[in-house]
């Protein structure tokens, strides 16, 4: 019911910036939390940073202070702005929309992938 499509990874050198974004479409539900996570080689996949359509974020311990989430202005939309790289941020990064359906319940969506590596 809601589709992902991520854009804007790649090739970075250490120190460098690097901005994901993420559209979603289909049915989508006011009340719902986009956000983003990575998985880097052979390890398990982890919470980067995510938003509230209220607009409250959740960041990471080991990228606060140099990742950015935010949000486009119809709320279909999340943007990761990615500052001071280094190789340890080398991993896939996906998307995620986590889609309220009352109750307490929710339903989560990703996106395919996007391969993000730090290297000089």
């Amino acid at each position: 019911q809601v589709q992902l499509v991520e854009s804007g990874g790649g090739l970075v050198q250490p120190g460098g910036s690097l901005r994901l974004s993420c559209a979603a479409s289909g049915r989508i539900a006011s009340i719902n939390q986009m956000g983003w996570y990575r998985q880097p080689p052979g390890k398990q996949r982890e919470l980067v940073a995510d938003i509230a359509s209220g607009g409250s974020t959740n960041y990471a311990d080991s990228v606060k202070g140099r990742f950015t989430i935010s949000r486009g202005n119809a709320k279909n939309t999340v943007y990761l702005q990615m500052s001071s790289l280094q190789s340890e941020d080398t991993a896939v990064y996906y998307c995620n929309f986590r889609k309220s359906r009352g109750f307490g319940r929710w339903d989560d969506y990703w996106g395919q992938g996007t391969q993000v590596t730090v290297s000089s």
